[in-house]
């Protein structure tokens, strides 16, 4: 009975009914989009089998900073042997390779991966096998499992795909299995190759590998973790010049994958918290208002009768089926509001492929929803079942405010509205000012007008590796003559994505070893072909460039940033001082040039030291070369050009475009994400404490007509009213702002770790944070101030 009152009650009102139930909706739905993800990246166990004992395994240098590294292959195979307490151990490594499945070259990103990886990860091949003894074996016969994407795509999903063959980097490999749908790992992988490294035959400072381990069944994590700092203990007493700042840490696998987006998303929760809170206030601002409008109903209904707890009850109920109507809107808003999510999130995001509104998503909304129905409902509720029944029973009465106390109610509503925006609206600003001046920093060079084109050749020695070379020189001849372009150039590695970096030494000083792990100066490495510091339009300030004379056969030669020149040469020239690092060849390259600094990780990054070398002189690591061009006009018109070029050269080799602005934009895209959001959902709250003003005020102004009336009887002109009104709105606005402004200043220093060159307490942004909230609470309540400034006296007073 209660519940067909209720449906037919609020259907007798569809307007009330329709804005409470999309500003409701706005704010579960915003809540479920957010679940989704969380849901899926956070909550969800990995997909593989007892995901809870797979744990990460990396070093981490034992200072200030604390940075997490890669693993070398000594200190792998000590742990390997060493260890008690896990099942299976191993590493991975490997990126986007070129591969030749058909007819047409493209890329796929390949792993290189030791035995036990899939036991680690307890997962099996859906067809064929695993590799076996022998094909895991150093230099064992060449075989790959692929994925069930890669199968589809290739092989058309066709069983007879065992025993066919895939070309990767220059190499012919077998198919011996196929791994499930949905199996990833380490992120969306296409091809898995078997890899067998010798401790002897590289270097404790190489750290090149990920590790992953298998718990042993009833040991803990911190037992693992107990056991790996004995061991790195050991390896830093027995290496003491490699390993002594080297810690090991042990973490759960599925914690490692979000550790880099994981407070970015409980600061998106906390938002869409408080939204939702922003709209349950609003929602119980309508109720109240609603419910003073039945002042005659409920006290008729008393006067018959009625219990206070049965008009309770009633009313709650009424809450109920607007909750259960706006959980229902808030799916459809979720579906749309999960799209727009996935469209923004970083490409890193991991699982983003699971993201989905599934039954977990579904139950966590129904629960929001009655949460909210408590939260809007229960207020208003008890208000107006404290009905009195003379006055309500007045000719007047329809006006009598309920409970004697919702106005006041209301009022408060309004001011908590009012504070959480603030606290909402201030976190975007900082966030947003933080973000202007990260995308307003100079990274060193003009980078539009830059199109990249990704190639790799493919090589499986040297002696291949060296031609390879040849090819980039012939292409980069060839493209040099293309209509609208300025430069051309190639390199191993983009600014602002991930390269090559490691330790150097300077001739005439100590060596590595001498040195010692903790005293080698870093710096990252950069083989590049002539004409890169043109093409980028870095400043050579002193020296020569590289040219054609820098082949493989010639001496060895290097160029540094000023950041290098700085830190190991102060004030010294450095030109003809021979440097030496540790890639691919151990002899002493000349420095022939120092050119300007570049931010290499992006515009939230400082110069580091780095060295540049001729790519053709180090081919192992010219074997894939970005092909940079920089044009005089649109960069897109020469893609069609740039692959006719390359495939008259050698048509094996796949490319793909994009530009370094991408690349460099890549690098921010989880400030972006976390701006925009966050940003969106203060719009959002603010748009709410804006309606929820405006209905206080409306509602004050009916309230207070015969007040008002009287007012205008006496003398007062419309402009004292006006001004009453706006007075009294800028009173909450002041109280709201308050609260607002200290929550603010205790909860956004949370924010420091996310802001670049702004402070959270940053004086500036809460000033126009300040300004922004009266504008809103001013432009919502001049309507109503207007509307009461106008109001005629005999009319106000006959009502009354």
């Amino acid at each position: 009975m209660d519940f067909k009152f209720a449906v037919r009650s609020l259907f007798k009102s569809p307007g009330f009914t329709i804005l409470a139930v999309l500003v409701l909706g706005l704010g579960i739905g915003a809540n479920s989009a957010i679940f989704s993800v969380i849901n899926a990246v956070i909550l969800q166990p990995l997909p593989y089998k007892d995901p809870g004992r797979i744990v990460n395994i990396a070093n981490f240098w034992k200072s200030a900073t604390g940075r997490s590294i890669t693993v070398s292959a000594p200190d792998f195979h000590d742990w390997e042997k060493q260890n008690t307490v896990f099942e299976s151990m191993a590493y991975w490594w490997g990126g986007e390779t070129n591969v030749l499945a058909g007819s047409q070259p493209d890329y796929a990103l390949a792993r290189y991966v030791s035995r036990n990886f899939f036991h680690v990860l307890g997962s099996d091949t859906v067809i064929g096998r695993l590799f076996n003894a022998e094909e895991s074996k150093l230099n064992g016969p060449n075989a790959v499992v692929i994925s069930y994407g890669f199968w589809q795509r290739n092989f058309a999903g066709n069983p007879n795909a065992l025993g066919k063959t895939v070309k990767a980097d220059g190499k012919i490999y077998s198919v011996v299995g196929v791994m499930p749908a949905g199996f990833q790992f380490p992120g969306k992988s296409d091809l898995w190759f078997p890899s067998m490294i010798e401790e002897e035959t590289k270097s404790r400072t190489a750290h090149n590998y990920r590790t992953v381990a298998r718990l042993k069944d009833g040991v803990s994590l911190q037992q693992a973790q107990t056991q790996m700092d004995a061991i790195a203990t050991r390896l830093a007493q027995q290496y003491p010049n490699d390993n002594k700042t080297k810690g090991v840490s042990v973490m759960l696998l599925q914690d490692q994958l979000i550790s880099n987006i994981r407070q970015t998303l409980y600061y998106l929760v906390g938002a869409v918290a408080l939204v939702l809170l922003i709209a349950c206030a609003n929602v119980a601002n309508l109720l109240l208002a609603r419910a003073s409008g039945r002042t005659r109903e409920i006290a008729i209904r008393s006067a018959i009768g009625a219990s206070r707890w049965r008009i309770f009850q009633q009313l709650i109920t009424e809450g109920v089926v607007l909750s259960v109507l706006s959980g229902i809107v808030g799916v459809l808003f979720a579906l749309w509001g999960k799209d727009a999510l996935l469209a923004l999130a970083p490409k890193n995001l991991p699982r983003l492929d699971e993201v989905r509104i599934d039954g977990w998503v579904m139950s966590f909304t129904f629960l929001v929803s009655v949460v909210s129905s408590l939260l809007f409902g229960i207020f208003p509720a008890v208000t107006a079942s404290r009905v009195d029944l003379n006055e309500a029973l007045k000719q007047g009465g329809t006006r009598t405010v309920i409970g004697g106390g919702s106005g006041r109610l209301r009022q408060g509503i309004v001011i908590v509205e009012i504070a959480l925006s603030v606290v909402l609206v201030a976190a975007a600003g900082l966030l947003i000012r933080s973000f202007a001046s990260l995308t307003s920093s100079d990274v060193g060079f003009p980078a539009d007008r830059l199109l990249v084109m990704q190639t790799s050749v493919g090589a499986t020695d040297k002696e291949a590796a060296i031609k390879t070379g040849f090819f980039y020189r012939d292409l980069v001849q060839r493209l040099a003559t293309a209509p609208n372009v300025t430069s051309v150039t190639a390199s191993s590695f983009l600014p602002g994505a991930t390269g090559s970096n490691g330790g150097y030494y300077l001739e005439g000083g100590k060596t590595f070893k001498e040195l010692g792990m903790a005293n080698t100066p870093q710096a990252i490495f950069s083989p590049v072909a002539p004409g890169y510091f043109k093409t980028l339009g870095l400043q050579l300030k002193s020296g020569r460039d590289f040219d054609e004379r820098d082949l493989y056969e010639a001496k060895p030669v290097a160029i540094i940033n000023e950041a290098l020149a700085r830190k190991s040469f102060q004030g010294v020239d450095p030109i003809g001082r021979g440097i030496a690092c540790g890639m691919d060849r151990p002899d002493y390259m000349t420095i022939v040039g120092v050119v300007s600094d570049i931010r290499q990780q992006g515009p939230g990054s400082k110069p580091q030291p780095e060295l540049y070398m001729p790519a053709y002189q180090h081919p192992m690591y010219a074997t894939a070369m970005n092909v940079i061009v920089r044009t005089n006009s649109d960069p897109t018109a020469l893609t069609e050009t740039m692959r006719r070029k390359t495939r008259e050269l050698n048509p094996e080799v796949p490319v793909k475009f994009t530009s370094v602005e991408e690349t460099l934009s890549s690098t921010i895209a989880v400030p972006r994400f976390r701006t925009t959001l966050i940003g969106v959902f203060a719009a959002l709250a603010l748009c709410l404490a804006m309606a929820g003003i405006y209905g206080v005020m409306a509602f004050l102004v009916n309230q207070r007509t015969a007040e008002i009336g009287i007012r205008m009887a006496l003398g007062a002109s419309r402009g004292n009213v006006l001004g009453m009104i706006l007075q009294h709105g800028g009173q909450l606005a002041a109280i709201g702002l308050a609260i607002g402004f200290a929550a603010s200043f205790a909860v956004n220093r949370t924010l420091e770790s996310f802001l670049y060159e702004v402070r959270a307490t940053d004086a500036m942004t809460y000033a126009l944070v300040g300004a922004l909230m009266i504008f809103v609470v001013l432009a919502a309540c001049i309507v109503p101030a207007m509307r009461a400034s106008r109001l005629d006296p005999l009319i106000a007073l006959r009502q009354e």
